[in-house]
């Protein structure tokens, strides 16, 4: 049994990650013969594209995937540690599954992902869910035939979760969600430590992947007959500056882009390490998508600096009107907290200000939520959960305005349009996402998914488009 520590988990050194290229084990290709398994992810794109590897490497196995939990052989619970709701969720989950178990005692039964790599939730679960069979964290995916190897034979809870820096781990395998769209990381871990984000702790130090390999990813992809590709990482704003070379983010865009994908997009980036040449290259190449994610978390200055963010809302400001300037068609969106330990309600109006500036396309929206080992879970908070609550809803009526505001200018509009598959509201139409990512119902054709087409915007909503396919070309 391997736990994680918090101590250990929060150390950075300058050894450099080894880099493990995977293979599964002979001896581990049939454990998983005449077996079905189910996979529930809950957080962020980085646990969805672990998921895919996960499943992945569960097929390499001979399991077969059931849309269905209660039919599985094997139930896997792919964990996020960013707010109490989805620890909530997550354990609710859990108890229900339990008495799944207790009437097919021989089902699997795991958790993995970034929860676990919590100190408090591993120990939680040693002392109240002994029952489960398999507990890994997000270190050592890899490790999965092993792990469940050993779970068969020994029949007792097998948890293994390390708190390191990390390693990279090369050629893992991915069954992808869509055959159009994929995630490539790029990086693994952050080092920014902000005062309120676990992250740092549960998925290790800022760690970069060679831009040889990352390339070499997307081209793959490309032959495979992928639109669109978004580079992934907690901070990919980043990228390289982890690695002895002169090359970042801006090149790593731009030789993306160079490859000839359709699309390009990347996710998270951290306001600090935009450069004025990222926002060069997304201008320079059609094919880099004019969306982008730029989390505020609080507009007021005092805030900023107890979240150990690093920039000031005026730089923030400054940063988001250069990149209109120059993407003139730009969509931004943004993530912010409110109610963190010591907000006043002149620092949650300075929030109002900013959002009244920048007029966001959409946000994430949420009330602080503390997480035991980062440093705000260790601030005063005076603010009641009422006043909190208001806060938020106050924030979510601004923010809904200016989103409806944002998609209204889209009003007969012509754009391009990834069709991904039928609407889940109308199975008559077809969904998908624009360029600025606004998500689309187009009337049009089954045979039109998988491509890149016009279509005119005919009805806007506050969250969603609908359009038929322009044929006027």
């Amino acid at each position: 049994m391997q736990m994680p520590n918090l101590l250990e988990a929060k150390k950075r050194t300058k050894i450099e990650p080894k880099t493990i290229n995977y293979e599964i084990n002979k001896e581990y290709k049939n454990l998983g013969t005449n077996k079905t398994y189910h996979i529930k992810t809950y957080g962020c794109q980085m646990n969805e594209h672990d998921t895919e590897n996960i499943k992945a490497i569960l097929e390499q196995m001979s399991f077969k995937e059931t849309d269905i939990m209660e039919n599985a052989d094997l139930i896997l619970l792919n964990t996020c540690a960013i707010r109490e709701n989805a620890h909530n969720k997550v354990f609710g989950m859990v108890g229900r599954i339990k008495h799944l178990k207790e009437s097919r005692p021989n089902i699997i039964v795991g958790m993995c992902g970034c929860m676990v790599q919590e100190e408090v939730i591993a120990e939680e679960i040693i002392s109240k869910y002994k029952w489960l069979d398999i507990v890994f964290g997000t270190h050592n995916i890899n490790e999965l035939p092993r792990l469940l190897s050993n779970s068969l034979q020994e029949k007792k809870l097998n948890l293994e979760v390390y708190s390191i820096e990390g390693d990279i781990i090369e050629n893992m395998p991915a069954k992808r969600d869509s055959k159009y769209k994929a995630w490539v990381n790029i990086m693994y871990g952050c080092d920014k430590f902000c005062t309120y984000c676990i992250v740092p702790y549960t998925r290790g130090k800022q760690r970069s992947r060679t831009k040889e390999n990352i390339i070499n990813e997307v081209k793959e992809l490309i032959k495979d007959g992928y639109k669109e590709v978004t580079l992934l990482g907690q901070n990919v704003n980043a990228y390289g500056k982890d690695l002895d070379v002169n090359y970042d983010m801006s090149d790593l865009l731009e030789e993306t882009a160079q490859t000839g994908i359709e699309r390009v997009r990347f996710i998270t980036s951290h306001p600090w390490d935009f450069t004025d040449k990222m926002i060069e290259v997304i201008a320079k190449y059609p094919n880099v998508m004019p969306y982008i994610h730029l989390p505020l978390q609080s507009g007021s200055n005092k805030i900023l600096k107890l979240m150990g963010r690093r920039y000031t809302k005026e730089e923030y400001i400054t940063l988001y009107n250069k990149i209109k300037e120059i993407i003139p068609n730009c969509a931004i969106t943004t993530d912010i907290i409110v109610g963190f330990p010591g907000e006043t309600e002149e620092d949650f109006k300075d929030t109002l200000d900013v959002v009244n500036t920048c007029k966001y396309d959409s946000a994430f929206t949420f009330i602080f939520s503390p997480r035991e080992g980062t440093p705000a879970a260790k601030m005063e908070d005076n603010t009641p959960l009422e006043t909190k609550e208001q806060r938020l809803y106050e924030l979510n009526e601004l923010i809904n305005k200016y989103a409806r505001q944002a998609n209204e200018k889209y009003q007969d509009k012509v754009v391009p349009v990834l069709i991904e598959g039928p609407s889940g509201k109308n199975k008559d139409l077809f969904m998908g996402y624009t360029d600025t990512m606004k998500l689309v119902n187009v009337n049009t054709t089954k045979d039109n998914i998988g491509k890149i087409i016009n279509v005119k915007i005919t009805d806007v909503k506050t969250w969603s488009m609908d359009a038929v396919e322009d044929k006027s070309e």
